[in-house]
């Protein structure tokens, strides 16, 4: 069973895994889908992260809510999905997007879920196949349930963010409030430490090593309870791969804020914090 990361050699290994492709460009949503149609990799569905990873917005509820437990689950049953399955989430490359889905997966309850380690940018690089080729699936009913305390909702963390340890996933520039380049608003939620989640990867691209991520996360932390450890960022993607990163680290428990700051930045009147 994997639950963290699988390598390109383990996924190549396995050809009955279910694989999941999530590339998305926040920029131009509909690339991703439009990338799955040109290659993916040999047995690949496509999970769109608007459409399929998160609700309908509001305005007021964040850029990608998260989906009602209900909709989500009858997703992964019109996908085949079956409690057994291994499951292996990839995007292009960081894994931001692939983390997206397994936290997801784990939260309503399946736990054989893994994301591919450098994703299809080492599957490439590997010479690895590829293909245009859309599996047949054949629906199923999933009987998800879902897990309540991996979640802080918005009223949790307005009650809860001067005690809990937030970690904000953005680019230091952003975490600061030096630029927005995505909401209408800059700054953070007063209280929390920056851990930009691209630094759990290595140079060539794959994760840290277990023991080198769970020293960095905990000289963050300064060795708390991981369980008071709530992670956001702009919309509750980049957050669920510093989510990712922890249980890699043996580090497990944390929440994740899916309104994230999209969400806490558009009522005025809650407090805003920004640094030089």
């Amino acid at each position: 069973m994997f639950n963290t990361l699988v390598t390109t050699e383990e996924l190549a290994a396995h050809p009955e895994w279910r694989v999941f492709d999530c590339r998305h460009d926040l920029a131009k949503p509909e690339l991703g889908e439009q990338q799955y149609a040109e290659a993916h990799l040999p047995g690949a569905l496509f999970a769109h992260l608007d459409r399929d990873l998160s609700a309908p917005k509001t305005g007021k509820n964040g850029r990608h809510p998260l989906p009602e437990p209900r909709a989500f689950v009858a997703w992964l049953g019109k996908l085949g999905l079956q409690p057994a399955d291994q499951v292996v989430c990839y995007d292009g490359g960081p894994g931001a997007m692939a983390a997206r889905l397994w936290w997801m997966l784990r939260w309503v309850g399946h736990e054989t879920v893994a994301v591919l380690d450098g994703g299809l940018t080492k599957w490439q690089q590997e010479g690895r196949p590829l293909t245009t080729e859309v599996p047949e699936i054949a629906p199923v009913a999933y009987p998800g349930r879902t897990k309540t305390s991996m979640v802080a909702y918005l009223s949790h963390v307005e009650k809860k963010f001067k005690k809990a340890a937030l970690l904000d996933a953005r680019a230091p520039a952003r975490y600061r409030g030096e630029q927005e380049p995505i909401d209408p608003v800059a700054g953070r939620i007063p209280g929390a430490k920056n851990r930009y989640n691209n630094d759990n990867l290595s140079a060539e691209g794959t994760f840290k090593t277990p023991a080198l991520l769970r020293t960095e996360f905990e000289s963050i932390l300064a060795h708390g309870s991981t369980t008071n450890v709530i992670h956001y960022c702009g919309s509750g993607i980049s957050a669920c791969h510093n989510a990712l990163a922890m249980e890699i680290a043996g580090l497990k428990g944390s929440r994740v804020y899916p309104g994230s700051w999209s969400e806490w930045s558009v009522d005025p009147t809650r407090p805003i914090a920004r640094s030089a």
